[in-house]
């Protein structure tokens, strides 16, 4: 009684489309999880994400999960786990992802899951990483180490959002380091991020990762920009 109370007057609303969601609907209405834009980056040896840095940065393997298009349903999804605070939506997306993902650990022996870090600040702005529960719940289902201690970003910086491709390319330069351990020496590490845009922020992480030795990098994010 108490539970049907607050859905009446508090009822749950998509995070794609903001419509009211049926009660064996969660998080996303099926509708939605019906028009998801998936890349099946997965299914290609050569795809959008794993060009965009072809002969700039050496990489394993880079996917993105979804094609991101304005006023599209993946953008209200980023905006609502990246400012809204709704952190489920990273779960759900991994745990829709991870199926798709299980020859990774095989094929490419990958040591650790690493998320794009945020800055001591902006973590304290927003109190989470956005990445976060996306990374722990790839790191769950796949059976892979998530490490969020070893990258760092060193630099305070404003949003992206709104930065071309030289501004966002100047800005990422040199804003990430790795923390000092033998114990890197030698592992393949799966980077995680948000949303692809010009992939300067991969880049940099990437190349910081790429100074531990004989480190290999590979990269997923939640979602690819086209243009």
């Amino acid at each position: 009684m108490h539970k049907n109370l607050l859905k009446l007057l508090f009822p749950s609303l998509c995070y794609g489309c903001n419509e009211l969601l049926l009660n064996n609907e969660k998080i996303i209405c099926s509708s939605c999880i019906h028009h998801l834009p998936y890349t099946h980056h997965h299914l290609l040896e050569q795809n959008d994400t794993l060009n965009k840095f072809y002969g700039i940065v050496d990489l394993e393997f880079a996917y993105s999960m979804l094609y991101f298009h304005k006023e599209g349903i993946v953008q209200n999804l980023i905006h609502q786990l990246k400012y809204k605070g709704k952190q489920e939506i990273g779960t759900f997306l991994g745990l829709n992802y991870a199926p798709s993902l299980q020859h990774l650990k095989e094929k490419y022996q990958i040591d650790e899951i690493i998320p794009v870090p945020l800055h001591p600040k902006r973590l304290k702005e927003r109190n989470y990483n956005q990445v976060e529960t996306f990374c722990i719940s790839l790191s769950n289902e796949l059976s892979i180490p998530y490490n969020n201690a070893l990258l760092f970003r060193n630099e305070y910086s404003k949003t992206q959002t709104k930065k071309n491709k030289i501004e966002r390319q100047t800005n990422s330069k040199n804003l990430f380091e790795v923390r000092n351990s033998t114990e890197s020496n030698g592992k393949h590490f799966l980077l995680i991020d948000d949303v692809i845009t010009t992939g300067a922020t991969i880049e940099a992480c990437t190349k910081a990762l790429l100074k531990i030795p004989n480190a290999k990098v590979s990269v997923i994010t939640l979602a690819y920009t086209q243009s």
